[in-house]
């Protein structure tokens, strides 16, 4: 199962994009404590539209709170990482992957990250920006490692219109 972590996320729009993701890709969502919005927050669900309700998601008190319920292999993607997020294998698809994400203004505390140097990864990008957008980052890797598992059970043709919309 492919799992996104969300550790302390400050922006109601970054979080409701991601629930979209997450909705439109069948991947559970962790968010940890404090959370800079509500949950009832208008701007998620501006951003989340109508998927809100499709997201399977789990609120934590604390990252210890969620390490204790979760096991898995856990990838934490921080601008300090010296592996590309493409370097990992993520097809085993028997196996609870967890993408944990940080807070953005300040990303996964060091003290977390220390104990897991070798699952640390980075996007690469030039130094024109510290990092991508949260929103942006989660739907990188999420695509990563559905690509790396062949979409498991996506769809690979429009569902509404059929899949011979354009040729009609």
């Amino acid at each position: 199962m492919i799992n996104v972590v969300l550790f302390e996320p400050e922006i109601p729009g970054n979080t409701g994009n991601i629930m979209r993701t997450c909705a439109g890709t069948g991947t559970k969502l962790h968010l940890i404590k404090p959370l800079g919005f509500s949950l009832e927050d208008k701007y998620i669900k501006r951003s989340g539209v109508n998927y809100i309700d499709h997201c399977d998601y789990t609120v934590y008190e604390n990252f210890l709170d969620f390490e204790q319920k979760n096991k898995g292999t856990y990838y934490f993607l921080t601008r300090y990482g010296k592996k590309p997020h493409d370097s990992f294998d993520y097809s085993n698809t028997n196996e609870n992957i967890y993408l944990i994400f940080g807070k953005e203004s300040t990303g996964i505390p060091k003290e977390i990250l220390c104990k897991h140097l070798d699952h640390c990864m980075r996007i690469p990008m030039n130094a024109n920006i510290r990092a991508l957008n949260l929103s942006n980052s989660v739907a990188i890797m999420v695509y990563e490692v559905l690509r790396q598992q062949n979409y498991r059970d996506l769809l690979r043709t429009e569902p509404f219109k059929g899949e011979d919309y354009l040729e009609r």
